[in-house]
C-alpha cells in the first residue's frame, strides 16, 4: 500500500500527465505562482529554466503538442524534507526516453526538472546496444579490430568526414568525444599537444584537483576503486590518455584548428586543420569549443611589463618551482592557482609575495567535502545507495534561481565551524568575501568562475607570513619590481600573472572571426548582475551546451562534473540533428554581451 507522500506525488503526476495531454495553461496553473521548470532538451531543445506560470504557459504553447509526452510513472521512493515533498518519475516524447523530478509545497508544484536520457529510435552503444566486437562466422582474409580502426582512422578527414569536430582535447572535448561515440555520431577531436592528458600534464608541478573523486567520474568508465580522492595532475592526465584509447575515440595529437567558416547555404563549416604539419580539410556540420570554461588566459596590460628584466609568465604557463630557487617571486592573484603556485614556491625555499588586489573567498577542503559535496559524492554517500547518475540529476534538479540559497546555508554552517580559521586569516591581513550575497564558492564559480580558493595548506602559511601578503593594485612594474598604487615596492626577479582568463568566445573570435564571437556573446555566466556576472538574468550558464546565435556553433566546456553531466545532453542535440530530427528550440536568450 502506497504511503501517504507516495499517494501525494503519484496524484500530482497524474494531474501533470492530464494537464500536459491538453494545453499550457492548466499545466501551468499546476505550479505555486513563483514555481519554476528547469528543462535539458526534452521539451525546449535547449538547457532552459522557465520561471513563473508565464514562462511556463509559454514554453508549452510553443513546444507541447511537438513534444507529446505520455506515460509518465512514478520511478522510486518519495521522500519529503521539512514541507517539500521530492518524487522522479519517467514519462516519454515522441522521440525520446525522459527522466523528472519534482518539489511539491502546500500541493502545488515548486520545482520541475524533465530531461532527456535517450532517443527512442536510436540507441546508444550501451547496455543492450554495445557491439558484438567479434565478427561470428567464416570469411577469408577478413580484417580483424585493429585493421578496421586504422582504416577508419586513415580515412577520416580524407575520404570520409566528421559530422562534428571538437577542437579542444581536454577533460571537456574527451568527455563529449566518448558520448558522441557511444551516439553512433562521427567526430574528431582536434587537440594542439602531443598526447591526450597533456593539458594537465602540462600544468603546474603541484596541481591536484581540488574536486573529490566521487565527483570527477567520467562518463562510461569510472576512477578505479583505488584511485586518490585528490588526483595528481600528472595521474589525471595518464588516465584521459588510457580513456582515449579505451573509448576508441577518433583524437588528433599535435593538431591545431587555424581556421573556420561557416558555409550558411550548405549548413556545414569548413575547417583548417595543420595535423602535424600535414594540412587537412575537414566539412563537418557542427563544431564545438571545448577548449576550457576558463576560456584564453588574461594578461593584464601592466604600465612598464616590457621593462621587466626577469621571467614574466602567466599561471596558464606556470613550470612549477625548481627554476625558481634563490629569486624573488611576486604573484599577482589570490585565488586557486595564485596560491597554490604561492605554496609549492615556499615548499621549495623560494622567496614568494602574493599580490591580493580584491577579497577572495576561502573555503578549506575538508569542510566543503564533509558539508558541501558529501551528501552527493562522498564515500559515505556510495555506501548509502548514491550513483554518480543519481547524484548529478539531484544537483540538476535545483533551479540556478534558488541554488544560493541552500548555498548561504551551507557556507554559514561552514563559516560557525572554521569560525577560528577565518579569524586568524582575517588578523593577518588577507581580504575575505563569501559572495555578494553571502552564497560563496559554488555561486562564485557559476556567476565568473574566480574569485575563491579552496584551501589545502597555503592559508596557514599565509597566516604564518611564509607566504608574504601585499595589497592592493598594480601601479607599474619596473626592471626587478612590482609597484602598487599605494606606492609599496615589492622586489621581485620573476612575476606570475595569477590573473584568470577570458570568455571562450575569445577562441571563436581567433578561429573564426571576430564578428561571429560577437554574434554569440558572452560564455559563462548566469546573468545575476554580480560582479563579472552582467545581467540580464538567464537562469542558466550562457551559451554552454545548448544551441547559441550561430548554427552550428557550441561549447562544451566546465569541471570533470559538468562535462560528464552535460555532455549527455549536447550529445543527444547534436544526434538529433545528425538523424534528421525535428528540433525546435525555445527560449534562446537575446545576446547582450560580446565578452
Amino acid at each position: 500500500m502506497l504511503n501517504d507522500l507516495a499517494v501525494e506525488a503519484r496524484e500530482a503526476l497524474r494531474g501533470l500527465a492530464a494537464a500536459l495531454a491538453g494545453d499550457g495553461g492548466a499545466a501551468a496553473a499546476l505550479f505555486e505562482p513563483g514555481g519554476y521548470w528547469r528543462d535539458l532538451v526534452a521539451f525546449s531543445w535547449n538547457l532552459a529554466t522557465f520561471e513563473g506560470r508565464e514562462a511556463i504557459v509559454a514554453m508549452l504553447s510553443a513546444q507541447l503538442v511537438g513534444v507529446a509526452p505520455r506515460n509518465f510513472a512514478l520511478s522510486e521512493g518519495v521522500t519529503a524534507e521539512g514541507d517539500v515533498i521530492s518524487a522522479w518519475f519517467t514519462f516519454e516524447t515522441g522521440v525520446a526516453r525522459c527522466t523528472g523530478h519534482m518539489r511539491l509545497r502546500g500541493g502545488k508544484i515548486f520545482t520541475l526538472l524533465t530531461a532527456m536520457d535517450a532517443l527512442t529510435a536510436h540507441h546508444d552503444l550501451t547496455g543492450e546496444g554495445r557491439p558484438l566486437g567479434a565478427k561470428h562466422g567464416q570469411s577469408k582474409a577478413a580484417p580483424n579490430w585493429k585493421e578496421r580502426r586504422d582504416a577508419q582512422a586513415a580515412a577520416l578527414g580524407r575520404t570520409t568526414q566528421p559530422f562534428v569536430v571538437v577542437i579542444g582535447g581536454g577533460q571537456g572535448g574527451i568527455a563529449l568525444g566518448a558520448r558522441l561515440k557511444a551516439h553512433g555520431v562521427p567526430a574528431v577531436i582536434v587537440e594542439k599537444n602531443a598526447r591526450a592528458g597533456d593539458s594537465w600534464r602540462n600544468r603546474y608541478k603541484s596541481l591536484c584537483l581540488h574536486d573529490p573523486v566521487w565527483y570527477d567520474h567520467l562518463p562510461y568508465l569510472d576512477f578505479p576503486k583505488t584511485w586518490p580522492v585528490f588526483a595528481p595532475k600528472d595521474k589525471l592526465g595518464d588516465f584521459l590518455e588510457m580513456y582515449v584509447s579505451v573509448m576508441e575515440l577518433d583524437y588528433w595529437t599535435g593538431s591545431t584548428v587555424t581556421s573556420a567558416a561557416y558555409d550558411e547555404m550548405a549548413g556545414r563549416w569548413t575547417v583548417r586543420v595543420d595535423r602535424a604539419g600535414e594540412m587537412l580539410t575537414l566539412l563537418p556540420a557542427h563544431i564545438v569549443f571545448a577548449t576550457g570554461m576558463s576560456g584564453k588566459p588574461h594578461v593584464p596590460d601592466l604600465p612598464g611589463a616590457a621593462t621587466f628584466a626577469g621571467d614574466l609568465h602567466h599561471s596558464s604557463a606556470h613550470p612549477g618551482p625548481e627554476g625558481f630557487v634563490g629569486k624573488r617571486v611576486v604573484v599577482i592573484g589570490s585565488n586557486n592557482s595564485a596560491h597554490d603556485i604561492c605554496q609549492a614556491l615556499w615548499e621549495h625555499d623560494v622567496d614568494v609575495t602574493m599580490v591580493q588586489r580584491s577579497p577572495t573567498h576561502v573555503v578549506r577542503s575538508d569542510s566543503l567535502m564533509e558539508l558541501g559535496l558529501g551528501p552527493l559524492y562522498s564515500e559515505e554517500a556510495v555506501a548509502r545507495g548514491m550513483t554518480t547518475e543519481k547524484a548529478d540529476m539531484i544537483f540538476a534538479s535545483v533551479p540556478y534561481g534558488i541554488m544560493h540559497h541552500d548555498q548561504i546555508a551551507l557556507h554559514n554552517a561552514i563559516r560557525a565551524r572554521d569560525a577560528d580559521f577565518y579569524a586568524r586569516l582575517a588578523a593577518a591581513g588577507f581580504m575575505l568575501d563569501w559572495g555578494e550575497d553571502e552564497s560563496g564558492i559554488q555561486m562564485k564559480y557559476l556567476r565568473r568562475g574566480s574569485g575563491y580558493y579552496i584551501d589545502i595548506g597555503a592559508s596557514e602559511l599565509i597566516i604564518s607570513g611564509h607566504i608574504k601578503l601585499a595589497k592592493g593594485g598594480v601601479a607599474r612594474i619596473e626592471a626587478n619590481a612590482v609597484v602598487l598604487e599605494s606606492g609599496e615596492r615589492l622586489p621581485a626577479d620573476v612575476i606570475v600573472l595569477a590573473t584568470g582568463y577570458g570568455s571562450m568566445n575569445g577562441f571563436v573570435a581567433d578561429l573564426v572571426s571576430p564578428q561571429v564571437a560577437d554574434k554569440v556573446g558572452k560564455v559563462w555566466g548566469l546573468g545575476s548582475g554580480t560582479t563579472k556576472d552582467p545581467g540580464p538574468w538567464e537562469g542558466e550558464p550562457r551559451n554552454m551546451w545548448k544551441p547559441t546565435a550561430q548554427a552550428g556553433l557550441w561549447f562544451h566546456g566546465g569541471n570533470l562534473h559538468q562535462s560528464r553531466h552535460y555532455s549527455l545532453y549536447l550529445a543527444l542535440q547534436l544526434k538529433a540533428r545528425m538523424e534528421g530530427l525535428p528540433t525546435p528550440v525555445y527560449g534562446q536568450p537575446a545576446v547582450h554581451h560580446t565578452s
